[in-house]
């Protein structure tokens, strides 16, 4: 695969960063990634794999556009309003590159279950979204599929990311981390608590950062994937520290899979 003319413009401050390169831009190109939830998390996310050449992409959510998310849902203006996010996200992908592929998935996740047909060909899922449970579905889907996993979670002043691979000996899941006790939909809301635009949209492209690594993983030299490896950013302060998660040797997730 080589990229057109027009493609190596755009992409040129990608194309000269020894660690990405012009194989790396090509890598960026052939992959998909499944974005579940195109909300806080997912919506400048992604800003940031359209911005970064990712060819196909496939958009999920089952929630329609209100007034109160345009404070940090940056995809959406206020035309979108009552409109499914996925649907609206599709075009907007549409109308900042009409060479990649987009795929709007209006629901289609449940709360214990992910069909395997939203991630089939996945080469990576960036899960954003707002619950406990679901999380927990799209971390055992993974690991069934054997799909790397990107993990963002924003609680207030609070920033989660991890980039996780459960299906690899070793390595834990996203089940791993949190274990069984959350697998319900009884997690706190932004409505309730209150969440600042930008701190998301920062958590968020974080999160574009660290699938970026693992989409290139082989071809570039940006760096590895950081598998298990979950990232705590502390947005008042601010302050960034990371924790090794270890593989539970009786997770339900992942422990077939020592």
């Amino acid at each position: 695969m080589t990229l057109a003319p027009d493609r190596l413009d755009r992409f040129a401050r990608h194309i000269v960063l020894p660690e990405l390169g012009g194989a790396g831009q090509v890598a960026l190109a052939g992959k998909h990634v499944v974005l579940i939830g195109c909300g806080g998390i997912g919506s400048p996310a992604l800003q940031y794999l359209a911005g970064a050449g990712v060819g196909r992409l496939t958009l999920v959510d089952d929630d329609v556009v209100e007034a109160s998310n345009l404070q940090r849902q940056t995809v959406f203006t206020e035309a979108d309003i009552g409109r499914p996010k996925a649907e609206a996200a599709t075009d907007w992908v549409a109308r900042f590159d009409m060479v990649l592929e987009a795929r709007a998935v209006v629901g289609g996740v449940g709360r214990d279950v992910v069909p395997a047909q939203v991630l089939e060909g996945a080469d990576l899922v960036l899960d954003g979204c707002d619950n406990f449970a679901t999380r927990l579905a799209v971390s055992d889907a993974c690991v069934v599929l054997g799909i790397p996993l990107t993990s963002a979670a924003v609680g207030r002043f609070q920033g989660q990311i991890g980039n996780f691979a459960g299906h690899l000996p070793g390595e834990a899941c996203y089940r791993c981390f949190v274990g069984d006790a959350f697998d319900a939909e009884d997690c706190d809301s932004c409505a309730a608590d209150g969440v600042l635009g930008a701190f998301v949209g920062t958590v968020g492209a974080f999160a574009a950062m660290q699938a970026i690594r693992v989409l290139v993983q082989g071809t570039a030299t940006l760096g590895e994937p950081q598998w298990s490896r979950l990232h705590l950013f502390e947005g008042l302060v601010p302050s960034l520290r990371t924790l090794k998660i270890a593989k539970d040797p009786e997770c339900r997730g992942c422990s077939g899979l020592a």
